[in-house]
């Protein structure tokens, strides 16, 4: 009977094995990111996890983050992206208006080619979902921020179903080499509440409208916790939103195991045509891995209305 009983486990082990090796595959790939052209724009999104300042060592602690940082970096770098809008870059100090953003200041001083939007005085402004953008190649013009709640423009408040504070950020750009002008909605939304994510997506729609009613130019980037064809996208594509169609894994439970699609993407609408990827940067880079999702870009052109 014992023996029976192990080589029924056995048998259960080895299929999920199997399971799990056929979904990391048919989940993985996507090849070297190409050279980015000077007559595109690339449009970045990446979530970075949040770093928990009062642990000194384990996952996610300070400890944790000077092994990540250099690969952070590098993984930024391999981007070459015009625009990155990131997801968790926070110093979580279990309270609201963080004034250090570890992760923040490192890549701005590695990489002096790009400065900072959608940040400001934590006290008045929410900046742990900065734009990082090359001011050499675009200007910035306005920001601004809303929290998925039914106060949704008091900064900090706490979701629909009260928990822990989420929102958008954005920023409107000024395209120096075309004189189009864009905007970038950076979106983090609820990964444990459906609810939460689908009135959160209901928000967005709410006030991507008039953006998109005075015709302008929109990028959507971020972590929506949705794959293409979920409710959440649905929304956004019947908002007018059109998706890059990620393929594969883009959260990887920092180990690399690409179990499901995407849930990080890029959606653009307005006078913007995709003309390249997206991608998908699945490495590890100085043998780690810099964080528990892999950052995706897309390149697009801006034309004339």
């Amino acid at each position: 009977m014992i023996i029976k009983v192990l080589r029924l486990l056995g048998l259960v082990f080895g299929v999920l094995l199997a399971v799990v090796g056929c979904q990391t595959i048919r989940n993985s790939g996507g090849g070297d990111l190409p050279d980015r052209s000077a007559q595109t724009l690339r449009v970045g999104t990446y979530n970075v996890h949040y770093i928990i300042v009062s642990r000194q060592t384990g996952a996610w602690s300070v400890g944790d983050w000077e092994r990540r940082k250099v690969p952070l970096d590098q993984a930024f770098k391999a981007l070459d992206a015009d625009i990155v809008g990131f997801q968790e870059m926070e110093s979580f100090a279990f309270g609201n208006a963080p004034v250090t953003n570890l992760t923040l200041d490192w890549l701005l001083a590695n990489n002096p080619d790009h400065a900072a939007a959608a940040v400001g005085d934590p006290a008045v402004f929410p900046s742990t979902q900065p734009i990082l953008y090359r001011p050499a190649r675009l200007r910035l013009i306005d920001q601004g921020w809303f929290f998925f709640s039914k106060t949704p423009d008091v900064i900090y408040s706490r979701t629909f179903n009260g928990s822990f504070p989420a929102f958008a950020s954005w920023a409107q750009f000024r395209d120096l080499k075309t004189d189009q002008q864009f905007r970038v909605l950076n979106i983090h939304t609820d990964y444990a509440s459906r609810s939460n994510r689908l009135q959160s997506i209901a928000l967005v729609t709410d006030r991507i409208r008039p953006w998109m009613d005075a015709g302008e130019n929109l990028f959507v980037i971020g972590d929506l916790n949705a794959r293409l064809g979920d409710r959440s996208v649905r929304m956004l594509e019947t908002a007018g939103l059109t998706f890059a169609p990620v393929k594969g894994s883009t959260y990887h439970f920092n180990r690399g195991l690409n179990l499901f699609g995407a849930i990080d993407h890029i959606a653009h609408a307005g006078q913007v045509t995709r003309v390249g990827g997206p991608h998908v940067l699945r490495e590890r880079f100085a043998g780690e891995w810099p964080t528990d999702h892999y950052p995706v870009v897309a390149d697009f052109v801006l034309t004339e209305p």
